[in-house]
């Protein structure tokens, strides 16, 4: 029995990843690293969204506690948690140290925007650009793992904050529903901040639409790789198209105020459920690493030529890799005698 049960937690076992010239799947960030970019895109979203939308300031709080609830995600994943205050230390260069800064002055103004007990508009609107900048940092932190191409494309930013800004005016909906349909036989301006954040989460979902067909569109998806980001992409995109049609039905439609509330609902629900999954897949799913390629292998016994030199070797040129690379990898040392029948490729070092 024992033996059995080795053998099935052996195959449950996710494979090692497979390092070499060939492009491999990250391992150093997992769901607890996600989980950091989905609470913390949805929350800071959804203090932007109660600030446009003069919404009641106990969103923004639960916002706020979005945030918290994912940094203290990603303070789970640290082997050293007791060191996690060094990453205040560098905020001349690390975005993880601006992201860190950003959400303490987030959560101290939105703090103070709470204290205040209604929409305030000078306190609603430092709390919404702080957010935005926390929105901004966690972007940049995935723009400067150059060795990812998913990450480091540049349209990678503008479409984080445009998904935290549908998640956020997805999530006001979702929670304002039951307020809303309360409020149907109240005056037309009740039902303001559900129609403003109606609206926005429209906009918001038709442009990170937009910008995510542009990043898939600048990748360089190798072919093993077309499968994964096309399923990812079929998902998102299903999820992002009937949270506008939801949207545009609440909205534009004749529909009683009563089936309107719901609705929205639903389409809050639904522009986070993409949302959420999307950045999911791009920390755990999508974060293939570029590999290497090398132009020229070092050949034992034969001095060192740039590649189709005028005196090339031709053991230099036969086993010379089609891949460019910016730097070639060193030479054999020419002092070590070799047999001249012998051949064989030096350790890549």
């Amino acid at each position: 029995m024992r033996a059995i049960m080795k053998a099935i937690k052996k195959a449950k076992r996710p494979p090692a990843p497979a390092y070499g010239p060939q492009p491999w799947l990250q391992q150093h960030w997992d769901a607890r690293a996600a989980l950091n970019f989905m609470a913390g895109g949805a929350g800071s979203g959804l203090v932007v969204a109660a600030a446009v939308a003069a919404a009641p300031p106990w969103l923004a709080a639960l916002g706020a506690l979005a945030v918290a609830a994912g940094l203290l995600a990603v303070w789970a994943e640290i082997g050293r948690p007791l060191r996690a205050l060094n990453v205040l230390r560098h905020a001349r260069r690390s975005w993880m140290t601006r992201e860190a800064l950003a959400a303490i002055v987030l959560l101290a103004a939105v703090a103070a925007w709470v204290s205040t007990g209604q929409p305030s508009m000078p306190h609603a609107a430092f709390a919404a650009l702080a957010a935005v900048a926390f929105i901004v940092c966690q972007a940049r932190i995935l723009n400067a793992a150059k060795g990812i191409p998913a990450w480091r494309e540049p349209l990678l930013a503008p479409l984080i904050l445009a998904t935290a800004l549908a998640e956020g005016a997805g999530a006001a909906l979702l929670l304002l529903a039951p307020t809303a349909a309360h409020a149907a036989a109240a005056p037309a301006a009740a039902a303001t901040p559900s129609v403003v954040l109606g609206w926005g989460l429209v906009f918001a979902t038709l442009l990170r639409g937009l910008l995510g067909y542009g990043w898939h569109a600048r990748l360089k998806v190798p072919r093993a790789q077309r499968k994964t980001f096309a399923r990812t992409g079929m998902l998102f995109n299903l999820l992002s198209g009937l949270a506008v049609c939801f949207a545009l039905v609440a909205l534009a439609s004749p529909l009683p105020a009563g089936l309107a509330a719901p609705a929205l609902g639903a389409a809050g629900a639904l522009a986070l459920a993409g949302g959420a999954w999307f950045k999911f897949a791009l920390i755990t799913r999508l974060a293939f690493n570029q590999g290497f390629a090398i132009s020229c292998l070092p050949v034992r016994g034969v001095p060192h030529v740039s590649p189709g030199g005028p005196h090339a070797s031709p053991h230099a040129s036969a086993h010379a890799s089609p891949h460019p690379a910016s730097h070639p990898l060193p030479q054999a040392s020419p002092s070590v005698s070799v047999s001249p029948s012998i051949t064989r490729h030096a350790a890549p070092r």
